[in-house]
């Protein structure tokens, strides 16, 4: 029998590395053929990593929390009848083990992990020149016990950041870890010439103090700010890590663009009394559920390609445009949290294609399935506020795109209705859609323009269409 090596996965082109969540097993549970393991989160989603083999975990060579790159192993795997050794800790010795296949005897050897540089003193960490080897940076800080993965230290290197400058840095990862969007966001921080400013947990306040006569004039030293005492008539809830990536996410898009929304009543009684009559069919012809979102997705998509300069992004004093009609959708996770995946090339797909892809997503994002390669690449956004029994909204602009749609419950309304008997008052089926924007680059012309449009293509349904 034979051990079989648990690796990291590639969560996405543009991923590199993970954290380690959570072990769901452990040294000597069974496990059987695609049963999760362990979750693991990158800066872009949660995700649950299954078994590729029924059998026992045997090893692990990285525990939670632990922020590993992309292709290492992380675990070896028993197949039935393998017999499991005492484990010893992969940082006192190298696993290696010999594996039976086809009657062959094969070795595996885990490479041994490199030891772990030895903390500098404070002065010497910050008289680190720039341009340093991340390297040369400690995996974790002697001062404030921080860990900092490959990534945030070849940024700080490349930067010239000292390991104490680091240590300023408000981590919005798991336990606080600081992820490239933090790094990032500080030095654009320190460019614009404002201070940044972090909260010290009261037992560092007295080690801050005595090392503040060390620290170069240009380093501000934090002091604890706004001390919440919590009593019994006060809860005091921690955030989790994605409600950190969705409030830094949302206080960014504010900062960062002028906010416009505009706001147009639609009559969507066609979609509605056709949706009434195909449902049944639809589902049994095609094996999938159709909601009213596919629909307001195939309208979007459309004055989309209408008005092009609503697919767009912001480089500084550049607009790039982008070719691809890339729609996200808002969809809610299991936490009650959000996350925008994203149907590709929405407007070459039809109604059948885009029902298979929203019910596909937003399964998926309630199972907690989807991938980072799900919720990137999208040029527009629509979200649905009709769902909680909301009229209208005014959604925040999911950056770097410029608009976002949201879309509002459908009431049964009296409305004036056009006839060629004249003017009649008949009960129809009506919502409101808001479209926020990007005044810097969308004005109140094109943006309402572009919100009429999607309004007049789903006014325009044809009811007797087919499925």
């Amino acid at each position: 029998m034979a051990q079989i090596e648990l690796i990291m996965p590639k969560m996405g082109e543009s991923i590199t590395e993970a954290t380690i969540l959570k072990w769901v097993k452990n040294v000597g549970d069974s496990v059987e053929l695609d049963e999760t393991i362990l979750e693991i989160a990158t800066d872009k989603v949660d995700s649950e990593i299954p078994s590729p083999v029924a059998g026992t975990i045997a090893e692990v060579f990285f525990q939670e929390n632990d922020v590993v790159d992309v292709g290492k192993v992380i675990a070896m795997i028993a197949t039935e009848g393998e017999e499991i050794a005492p484990v010893v800790s992969p940082a006192a010795k190298p696993a290696k083990v010999i594996a039976s296949t086809n009657g062959q005897d094969v070795k595996v050897e885990t490479p041994t992990p490199k030891p772990q540089p030895v903390a500098q003193p404070v002065a010497q960490q910050m008289a680190q020149p720039v341009g340093a080897a991340s390297s040369d940076l400690p995996r974790k800080s002697a001062e404030s016990g921080k860990f900092y993965s490959p990534l945030v230290r070849n940024i700080a290197a490349s930067e010239g950041l000292s390991i104490t400058e680091l240590d300023l840095i408000p981590g919005s990862g798991m336990h606080g870890r600081v992820t490239k969007k933090d790094i990032l966001g500080f030095l654009e921080t320190r460019k614009s010439g404002v201070a940044a400013q972090t909260i010290v947990p009261t037992q560092q306040v007295a080690k801050s103090e005595a090392a503040a006569a060390t620290q170069p004039a240009s380093v501000t030293t934090p002091k604890a700010t706004g001390v919440v005492t919590a009593d019994d008539n006060v809860e005091i809830i921690e955030m989790d890590r994605m409600r950190r990536l969705i409030a830094d996410h949302m206080v960014m898009s504010k900062q960062t663009s002028p906010h416009v929304t505009s706001y147009v009543e639609v009559d969507v009684t066609n979609i509605v009394n056709w949706r009434n009559q195909v449902k049944g069919a639809f589902q049994e012809q095609h094996g999938q559920k159709i909601t009213f979102t596919p629909i307001f997705i195939e309208a979007v998509a459309k004055a989309i390609r209408d008005f092009p300069m609503v697919n767009v992004s912001v480089d500084g004093t550049n607009i790039i445009r982008k070719k691809d009609i890339n729609i996200g959708m808002a969809a809610a996770l299991p936490g009650g949290n959000l996350i925008v995946p994203v149907i590709r090339n929405a407007d070459s797909l039809n109604l059948v294609g885009l029902a298979k892809s929203v019910n596909d997503l937003a399964g998926r994002a309630r199972t907690n399935q989807l991938k980072p390669d799900d919720i990137q690449g999208g040029t527009f956004t629509v979200t649905n506020v009709g769902t909680f029994g909301n009229v209208m909204g005014t959604p925040i602009i999911n950056q770097p795109q410029v608009a976002i749609l949201a879309v509002g419950a459908i009431r049964k309304k009296p409305a004036v209705v056009e006839t060629e008997y004249g003017d009649l008052i008949a009960i129809r089926h009506m919502m409101f859609l808001s479209l926020a924007y990007d005044h810097r680059v969308v004005d109140g012309f094109l943006g309402g323009s572009f919100l009429r449009k999607i309004g007049d293509y789903l006014e325009a349904f044809d009811k007797d269409q087919q499925i």
